[in-house]
């Protein structure tokens, strides 16, 4: 078992933040936490491109190349791969592994169950210790409740195919996400909702990894366009504000 693995296994669940650039990355690691992923939103809106529409694979891995060398573990949110081909993504998730990635997420978009499980068992055979964690859409691109036999089809599906967690956004009930720890038999992902179970009431009923998603990039959006109102508006702003040395990186030498 890998050291990113291990961290799935501890006392309490990963709390996994999401950066979009490597300065909200070196700014979360200095927050003490041991490995970070990247947000697909944060990534592509940063470079001006759409989400979710296979746009950022460039993007994505020079990301993932400026932080794979940092001293923490580093998992790669990839969309779906930015490919359909079960090949295509697999060299992908290489070229990921080859640059310091220790995870990486693939998210099915609600589309063919075989065609995901596929890039699953390719993804393992091409990064065999590349941490992959299948994200099945059903309740994020679904009905907004979710087809709970579809859910657990597609959820054992990855798993047969290799892989090493499963990730469920959108779920927010606690008796459905309970029912989802006791069925599989690897570590559950769930996405904090500001307005669902809290970190303890998700560690409670047993989920091993709390992803935050775009929440992170989103705030500090929404910090800035406070901060810039109060400002117009004759106010101090408000909030942490870190100074220059702190987000500066050192030149080198």
């Amino acid at each position: 078992m890998t050291a990113f693995a291990d961290l799935h296994h501890g006392d309490a669940p990963l709390l996994l933040p999401n950066a979009w650039d490597h300065a909200s990355a070196r700014a979360l690691a200095g927050q003490g936490f041991a490995a970070i992923a990247t947000t697909s939103l944060g990534v592509a809106a940063v470079a001006g491109l759409p989400d979710g529409v296979a746009a950022t694979r460039e993007e994505t891995l020079r990301l993932a190349f400026a932080l794979g060398s940092e001293p923490f573990q580093l998992s790669v949110d990839a969309e779906g791969g930015f490919s359909d081909d079960p090949d295509e993504v697999a060299e992908f998730a290489r070229e990921l592994y080859a640059v310091g990635a220790v995870g990486i997420n693939l998210e099915d978009g609600l589309g063919p169950v075989a065609r995901h499980a596929a890039k699953i068992a390719a993804v393992k055979k091409a990064a065999p210790a590349l941490f992959v964690n299948a994200r099945t859409d059903t309740h994020w691109l679904g009905d907004g409740d979710g087809d709970t036999r579809d859910t657990l089809t597609r959820l054992d599906a990855y798993r047969q195919a290799g892989a090493d967690g499963v990730f469920v956004p959108g779920l927010t009930d606690l008796r459905r996400i309970a029912a989802l720890v006791r069925h599989v038999d690897v570590p559950l992902n769930v996405l904090y909702s500001p307005g669902g179970p809290t970190v303890a009431h998700l560690a409670d009923v047993g989920v091993r990894r709390i992803s935050l998603g775009s929440l992170l990039y989103r705030r500090a959006l929404g910090a800035a366009l406070e901060a810039v109102a109060d400002i117009r508006a004759g106010r101090t702003p408000t909030g942490v504000t870190p100074s220059y040395d702190e987000v500066a990186v050192p030149p080198t030498r």
